[in-house]
């Protein structure tokens, strides 16, 4: 191993191991940087156009679920390990490589705000590329979990920060619970039995919407994903109009939409992810809704993200709406403040 890649991995693993988790001295960290949705990828050209960097790209740069143009779920670039600079160590999502005879075994860790904040920092290392390739096969949905997680606690903190706490009591008052608003969305719609309030952010290029309503639950048929997209394009029919006569939004019926059961901070709830269009018109774009079973009134919560971005990338607009979805909590959860 030459010494340009020793120093590196050196500086490395001090940070991951004491110096940066040392609790008895604050240190002032400098925010993060890169773009949201961004990997950076440390580790040797050779490594990277190998098995290794092909699995890595094949798990972290498939496509981006549900949306009406391909786009990879991350953004990658790779960083050689003797180029791994201060300029890079503030990324706000990296994975480093290392490999190296002194590595006993194989293994992954996860690291937080190691040197920007909010950052995530995963870890891999083992003897040889084998090894760290079938360490990486082992962990590899949990790996994309805690990136996706990372993105969306930044959104979800920022919506705090900048919350408009109007939107959240509107919200509370109909439906007992609600998630976090961030400055800039604006209530677009209430209905007057108050069963289905429409906020959404817009520009004149790009709408993130978030529709929130609920319908009773009978049994466990009422959380089917028939039923649930029944419901769903009941509501829009009847909520969301389209700009031309006899248009409204509905679900896409060209491709199946997804149904997956998600348990996150202590509550169970149903997600669907697919495609909206409008009926007689040329709009559509993703969504994805999370239902709750609210046990106070036996019926289920549906809170849904869209986005309407035409001609232009949709996957960040649409990972920073459904973030808001996480921020959801019950009214008897929230913070008073």
């Amino acid at each position: 191993m030459s010494r340009l890649l020793t120093i590196p991995l050196m500086i490395t693993a001090l940070c991951l191991t004491s110096a940066c988790n040392n609790t008895t001295r604050p240190r002032i960290m400098s925010n993060v940087s890169g773009k949201a949705g961004e990997i950076g990828i440390v580790m040797d050209k050779a490594y990277w156009e190998g098995a290794l960097g092909t699995a890595m790209r094949s798990v972290l740069a498939a496509d981006f679920p549900y949306l009406p143009q391909r786009e990879p779920m991350f953004t990658l670039f790779n960083v050689p390990n003797n180029a791994f600079t201060t300029i890079f160590q503030t990324h706000r999502n990296l994975i480093i490589v290392q490999i190296s005879t002194d590595n006993p075994h194989a293994q992954m860790e996860i690291k937080k705000n190691v040197w920007s904040d909010p950052q995530i920092v995963i870890a891999l290392s083992g003897p040889d590329a084998e090894a760290v390739l079938s360490v990486f096969e082992q962990e590899k949905e949990k790996l994309v979990s805690a990136i996706e997680q990372a993105e969306r606690n930044r959104v979800i903190v920022n919506s705090k920060r900048y919350e408009d706490r109007s939107l959240r009591m509107l919200v509370n008052e109909s439906f007992g619970g609600s998630p976090v608003f961030p400055d800039g969305y604006a209530l677009r719609k209430q209905a007057k039995s108050k069963d289905f309030i429409w906020i959404a952010y817009e520009t004149t290029r790009m709408t993130q919407g978030i529709l929130i309503y609920s319908y009773p639950y009978v049994n466990s048929d009422s959380f089917s994903k028939d039923r649930m997209l029944q419901e769903r394009n009941a509501v829009l029919k009847r909520e969301v109009p389209g700009q031309l006569e006899n248009s409204y939004m509905t679900t896409y019926a060209g491709q199946e939409p997804s149904l997956r059961w998600i348990h996150y901070n202590g509550k169970d709830f149903a997600e669907i992810r697919g495609l909206w269009e409008v009926e007689n018109d040329f709009m559509g774009g993703p969504f994805v809704s999370h239902a709750y079973l609210d046990p106070k009134t036996n019926r289920i919560l549906v809170l849904e993200a869209f986005v309407y971005n035409p001609r232009t990338a949709k996957r960040n607009p649409l990972r920073q709406t459904e973030s808001i979805l996480y921020s959801f909590a019950w009214a008897d959860e929230q913070e008073s403040k």
